[in-house]
Parts: C-alpha cells; structure tokens; sequence
C-alpha cells in the first residue's frame, strides 16, 4: 500500500498567478452593492410608475421596460407588485439609467415649481385683498397689468371679504382675482 503525502495544512498551494486572480477579485462589486444597485433601481421604477401618463409616454425607454411598468400599475396585490417590481429592475438594467433619473427629476422639480407658483399666487391674493400697499407693490413688480381690472377684482373681493368669517364668503370674486394673478406669476 502506497501513501500519498498531502500536503501541510498551513502550506499554500498555487495554481496560477495569485496577483490576477486578486486583482479580478477586487474589480467585481461585491454581492451587497450589486444586491443595492438593484434596490436603488427598483425605487427609480416605482417613481417612474407614479409618474403621469403623459410624462410617462415622453421618456425614451425600450418598449419591454414600458410595458413593464403599465403592468405593474395594474397589479393589485403586494406580492404580485413585488415581483413585477423585480422585473422592472431587471429591465432597467439595459435602460440608461441617468436619463430615467433625470426625467423623474424634472417631473418633481416641475410639480414642486407648479406648487410654488401656486402659493405664491395666493400669497399675492391675501396682500392685495388685506393691504392697500400690496397693489402699489404688484403694479411696480408687474407693470404690464391691467390696473383697471385688478382694482376691480381687488374691490369685489373686499367686499365679500368684508366681516364674514372664511367659511361664509362668495368664492367666486376670490377665485377671479386668484385667476388674474397666476398666470402673470408664470411670465
């Protein structure tokens, strides 16, 4: 009977160059950043989903990842959402990633600019009806108004402003004057 010697415990054994193979070993990403890169592009798909129809229809993407992402709107059930999701992040994968960030960037930054808009309008709209001041302070900030017409609806709104608590007033000479405003905030 003939023994074979293995080798010691404590000995290296090398079957090709070990700088290579550390060198490849180092390059890959680990398991935990690929297993992130697929939560972070899960996440981007669900703020894709949440996007509106035409803001959806707008973005370059392959045809696979937008029907993707209308069936995963469709889905009813958690898990059934969860897998799609899975897929979607699958899909995303080939897709060009920056550009779908950007363009639901641009979709909050532009609802987030719609809103301010908005309240600034109404900030607008409580100054003129509250202080004689505010239509000195629109005329020169705006001098292409109307001056007539807003003296108008300031009066109209002042008038039903005038003792009544919020919840009794006529909304409609508020509404009005709100409306005149708004758009002259866009320009």
């Amino acid at each position: 009977m003939s023994r074979r010697a293995a080798p010691h415990r404590g000995t290296d054994v090398h079957y090709g160059d070990s700088d290579s193979a550390t060198e490849s070993a180092d390059d890959r990403p680990s398991k935990t950043q690929l297993k992130q890169k697929s939560h972070d592009l899960q996440t981007l798909g669900v703020a894709l989903a949440a996007l509106s129809d035409e803001r959806l229809a707008t973005i370059d993407m392959p045809e696979s990842l937008r029907d993707a992402i209308e069936e995963f709107r469709k889905t009813r059930t958690h898990e059934g959402k969860r897998r799609q999701m899975q897929y979607v992040g699958k899909l995303m994968r080939g897709a060009d990633e920056e550009l779908l960030r950007e363009a639901v960037a641009e979709a909050t930054l532009g609802s987030a600019q719609y809103s301010l808009a908005l309240h600034e309008a109404e900030q607008w709209r409580l100054a003129l009806i509250n202080d004689d001041d505010a239509m000195t302070r629109w005329l020169s900030a705006h001098p292409s108004t109307d001056s007539q017409q807003l003296r108008s609806l300031v009066r109209a709104a002042r008038r039903d402003a005038a003792g009544l608590p919020p919840e009794a007033r006529q909304p409609k000479s508020f509404r009005e004057l709100f409306q005149f405003i708004r758009p002259m905030l866009a320009t």
